[in-house]
């Protein structure tokens, strides 16, 4: 998007300078490419669009190209993190709105007591996903994330899809942080939770308590990502501490408070209520994704990307579980305030002090969520997403918020397990046709497998006749997988053991999670899906057709064939996850 980051510039006299982040909003930093040089030149690519789509679908990139897009920036990052920089950048990135107020909103409503399992669930597929974001980011150490995971394994098509979804989860997580952000910071001036927030009868259901605050807050947030990148990473450094700090003070103090008669009844919702809480939760587990793309500033990647992502994510998992038992145990599920759930319910036990505690480091936490989602992109591409999250912030609820950005997470994850099950069983022009049909038809029948499953548990409540069909055939096209299609490629560094059923575990589960959540919710993700696509026909398609045929004409990157695992493709597509994202 036309964006300049700080980088060092040779000037003709040969004298180093430094070129500042500036912001530029011109037509050529938004529509660069040859198809909209003129309304000809677009009138053409128009007509060429069946053509071009194809080509999109059925292209796959390659490691070499991904890692080509990343010297192409001419700006190699500093090897200088290790695995314990990157525990605390993953519990800094994790740790924020979803287990500070989603606890107290899905023990309330859904859960009960049994909240706690809600968390143990998610935090499997939570772990099952980061199992397979793991390989992806020691073998393809880019910057891109998913969006480049995907577009070398499932092509440059599905790589756009999870593109906007991807945008779509950050925009919506920052909005939900900033909302639960005015509600924590009520309860530090002593007021109620929904103070601050304005009732328009005038406007839908959901829609109509407006918060001013979460607007400001998106908007400093922006002001300080963009001024100083360094002065962002110190300071989220510091509020994870603190944060860590206020964990551990509220499940002792907590604990002290508590009272067992508090978790009975456990399960008041029954099972379902633990899943349709576990799928909603998931939003507590976000943010593990965008540690994965620092892989390039890692300096033992096989080794320091592993324990780095599965320790915090074990720690992360085993800290929330302390806490939704703490708070079930401080007061009846009843009577958890679903706006600041933990800095309420001190207050109740008449310890009024302690709120104030919790209340600043729920401040400080989900400060230091908002700057890692804000730092990592470009200035022009942090400026829209932060206006884009504060004009949603100031209108919609937290339980649309969590349901849609769930969703979204939930997709992006399965697709990426999938991506992982194509990449250690097909390579182009290696795999054989034969094993390239047979992989597809077991992957075909373990994604219709888990539809079905998950569809017959929104459909039939209380039925079970149909989980002894639909989950045999799953895991008989899991073993199917295993046993008659031979591996195409090995990891290098490392890799997911328990291939293909740790993948396909985290398919399975991703998509039966997605079940549990409501019919609006989804409309909403359709609308979504339906501007993408349109998007995509009239701008994106043209944009990717474009660079990719650049590249092969030899005018962008030099030729650069993959390892011993792949095969070179003329047809591999087109620049880093952050330039498709600016366009």
């Amino acid at each position: 998007m036309g964006t300049e980051g700080d980088q060092q510039t040779k000037s003709e006299g040969g004298e180093v300078g430094i070129r500042r982040r500036v912001c530029s909003c011109t037509k050529d930093d938004f529509l660069p490419d040859e198809s909209f040089k003129s309304w000809g030149n677009y009138a053409n690519a128009l007509i060429q669009t069946p053509t071009r789509l194809i080509d999109r679908i059925l292209t796959r990139s390659g490691d070499a190209e991904e890692l080509q897009a990343k010297s192409r920036s001419q700006n190699e990052m500093k090897k200088t993190l290790t695995w314990w920089d990157l525990i605390w950048f993953g519990m800094g990135a994790v740790i924020g709105a979803g287990i500070f107020v989603l606890t107290g909103l899905e023990a309330n409503q859904e859960a009960g007591p049994a909240v706690v399992l809600s968390y143990a669930v998610s935090g499997i597929s939570a772990m099952l996903s980061v199992f397979c974001y793991t390989e992806f980011a020691v073998e393809i150490p880019v910057a891109g994330g998913s969006f480049a995971y995907l577009r070398v394994e499932l092509g440059d098509f599905v790589a756009f899809i999870a593109a906007g979804n991807i945008l779509l989860e950050y925009v919506i997580a920052g909005a939900a942080v900033a909302r639960t952000w005015t509600s924590y910071f009520a309860t530090l001036l002593n007021f109620n939770s929904d103070k601050f927030l304005i009732k328009v009868n005038s406007l839908a259901d959901g829609y109509n308590e407006l918060d001013p605050i979460a607007v400001g807050v998106c908007l400093i947030i922006c002001l300080i990502a963009i001024y100083s990148t360094k002065g962002s990473s110190r300071l989220n450094y510091i509020a994870t501490i603190i944060h860590i700090f206020v964990i551990f003070f509220i499940i002792i103090c907590g604990l002290i408070k508590s009272d067992t008669k508090n978790y009975t009844p456990f399960a008041p919702f029954g099972v379902r209520g633990i899943f349709k809480a576990s799928a909603v939760l998931f939003f507590a587990y976000v943010g593990f994704d965008a540690v994965s793309t620092m892989a390039e500033e890692t300096k033992n990647p096989g080794r320091d990307i592993p324990i780095g992502l599965i320790g915090s994510m074990v720690i992360t998992t085993f800290l929330y579980c302390l806490l939704a038992i703490t708070l079930c145990l401080m007061q009846p599920y009843q009577n958890i305030d679903i706006h600041a759930p933990f800095s309420v319910a001190f207050k109740s036990v008449g310890w009024n002090w302690a709120q104030y505690i919790v209340a600043a480091g729920a401040l400080k936490g989900m400060t230091s969520v908002l700057l890692v989602g804000a730092v990592g992109t470009p200035v022009n591409a942090t400026a829209v997403m932060s206006c884009a999250t504060a004009i949603i912030a100031l209108f919609t609820k937290l339980d649309i918020l969590s349901n849609l950005l769930s969703i979204s997470t939930l997709f992006i994850f399965m697709l990426v397990a999938l991506a992982l099950l194509v990449r250690r069983y097909y390579v182009s022009r290696e795999t054989t046709i034969a094993n390239r049909n047979k992989l597809i038809v077991f992957l075909l029948i373990i994604l219709g497998s888990s539809i079905a499953t998950a569809t017959y548990w929104e459909l039939s409540k209380h039925g079970w006749i149909g989980y002894c069909i639909t989950v045999p055939i799953w895991l008989l096209a899991t073993i199917g997988l295993w046993y008659f299609v031979p591996h195409a490629r090995n990891p290098k560094l490392w890799g997911v053991p328990l291939v293909p059923w740790l993948p396909s575990a985290s398919i399975a589960i991703n998509i039966f999670l997605l079940g549990s959540i409501d019919k609006k919710s989804f409309i909403r993700f359709g609308a979504w899906t339906g501007f993408l696509l349109v998007y995509y026909f009239f701008f994106g398609l043209h944009a990717s057709y474009d660079t990719a045929k650049e590249f092969e004409r030899g005018r962008g990157w030099k030729n650069i064939e993959e390892g011993s695992n792949g095969v070179y493709s003329k047809d591999a597509p087109i620049a880093s996850g952050k330039e498709m994202v600016s366009k």
